[in-house]
């Protein structure tokens, strides 16, 4: 039987058994019914000890996502956004797999250009136009006040 996964990438899939969902109550403005119901959604994914990732793709993803991994190496994704559990269940995993995505595309190199002469030129006419002003300024004469 195969298990359910959740696509991340060509040839990267999470399994859905490995993210662990605690509900717990929303904090903010809802009157009585925000005390009541468990609507915020913290998704848990354990990064250290999944067997989905291969071990590149597991330090590419600490150091990319440094900020919301803890000391024991567990991911954690909040969604409060909304009043209903299920629907913020299902923004966490969204949210979850987009940023797994971001951190595991590989960023194109950047490379390196010149300025042209024209814009170098216009730089220098602007900069000579602006010192030109300036000096107008400092030699304009005091009206005698």
């Amino acid at each position: 039987m195969d298990t359910p996964s959740l696509h991340i990438l060509p040839g990267v899939a999470v399994l859905l058994d490995e993210l662990r969902f605690t509900a717990t109550t929303a904090g903010g403005p809802g009157g009585q019914h925000v005390n009541k119901v468990s609507t915020k959604v913290t998704l848990l994914f354990d990064l250290d000890g999944s067997p989905s990732l291969t071990e590149a793709q597991k330090t590419r993803l600490r150091a990319a996502l440094a900020g919301r991994i803890g000391k024991d190496g567990v991911l954690r994704v909040v969604s409060q956004s909304t009043r209903s559990q299920s629907a913020n269940k299902e923004l966490a995993v969204d949210r979850f797999a987009a940023l797994l995505r971001e951190a595991l595309t590989p960023r194109t190199p950047r490379r390196k250009t010149r300025a042209t002469l024209a814009s170098k030129l216009r730089r220098l006419e602007g900069k000579r136009q602006r010192g030109a002003v300036k000096r107008q300024r400092a030699a304009r004469p005091d009206d005698g006040e």
